[in-house]
């Protein structure tokens, strides 16, 4: 066995690397070609991150409105419409987009690396340790999220995209955490688990260099998931009312455009109410679309030959 594994780690040198690369993105390629909606998914993600980060640098800070203006329907000059206060909807769309996907991806970080570096630990020591860190997750879990987010609210106001993603990611990483415990439990009684450990290699080394390059398709597809479960948390908090309204973001102008505009009375004002959400429609469409690519892409037996 080791006279198969030591030719791919460090007989190969440089060009078996740079061959493996290749070989990698080809298959990357083939996987996206042969389905076009997955590259249109991978589109739509690049678009709403360029969208996040250079769209708000073309309007001001605090969006003008305009007094002849006040909730208009969908025309040429506004796609959307206006909200009550006369301010172009797609303008509050781009500009609410960084709050929210920010957020979701500070969400999904610490969702991810905290969950996936419990679990790693925890499935592969197992013993005491397994057992504390596993009782310390089913705590976790039991914990009710919206309860505690109403009770933050009255200290936070959640302004910062930062502020919502952490406390988000602080309570969504049990189940990452769980996940990937199964996965390590599976994966530590494979022969080149044991063959690391017979070679007397500390821990640290075989959960960050063994392991973890094992597990990173899933840990990568966990991470896209989470930042579809942080959008629809914050919009979700956010229309309820629960959190105060001291920044742009969807959640706020579904809110206003309910219960302010009268978006399900006054056709007018529909589409106040429709573009955040068709921006969340896509966005999870494009999430969907490229974690089914990754599946087929890290799961051989997927590949249609």
């Amino acid at each position: 066995m080791s006279a198969t594994v030591i030719p791919e780690t460090s007989g190969g040198g440089l060009s078996t690397a740079s061959a493996m690369r290749r070989n990698f993105w080809r298959g990357v390629w083939r996987v996206m070609r042969r389905k076009p909606s997955r590259l249109a998914g991978a589109v739509i993600l690049v678009g709403f991150v360029f969208m996040a980060v250079f769209g708000p640098m073309f309007y001001p800070d605090n969006l003008p409105g305009d007094a002849d203006a006040i909730t208009r329907p969908p025309s040429w000059e506004h796609w959307f419409g206006t909200d009550p206060q006369g301010r172009d909807v797609l303008a509050l769309v781009i500009t609410g987009s960084r709050y929210v996907l920010l957020s979701a991806a500070v969400t999904a970080l610490i969702t991810v690396v905290f969950g996936t570096g419990l679990g790693l630990f925890s499935g592969f020591k197992r013993g005491r340790w397994d057992t504390v860190l596993m009782r310390v997750t089913d705590m976790k879990l039991t914990i009710p999220g919206l309860p505690l987010l109403l009770v933050l609210a009255t200290v936070w106001k959640f302004g910062s995209p930062l502020q919502m993603g952490l406390v988000l990611g602080l309570l969504g990483w049990g189940g990452v955490a769980r996940a990937v415990r199964a996965q390590t439990l599976s994966l530590r009684e494979r022969g080149f688990i044991e063959a690391a450990r017979g070679l007397g290699l500390s821990t640290g080394h075989i959960i960050g260099k063994e392991l973890l390059p094992s597990m990173a398709p899933y840990i990568a597809m966990n991470m896209l998931i989470a930042v579809t479960g942080a959008v629809y948390a914050q919009v979700g908090l956010f229309f309820l009312g629960v959190l105060p309204y001291e920044s742009n973001n969807w959640g706020v102008m579904l809110n206003l455009a309910v219960f302010q505009a009268g978006a399900m009375i006054t056709p007018y004002a529909l589409g106040y109410l429709l573009a955040p959400l068709l921006a969340i429609l896509l966005l999870t469409l494009g999430i969907v679309l490229v974690v089914d690519a990754m599946d087929e892409i890290f799961n051989p037996r997927l590949r249609e030959e």
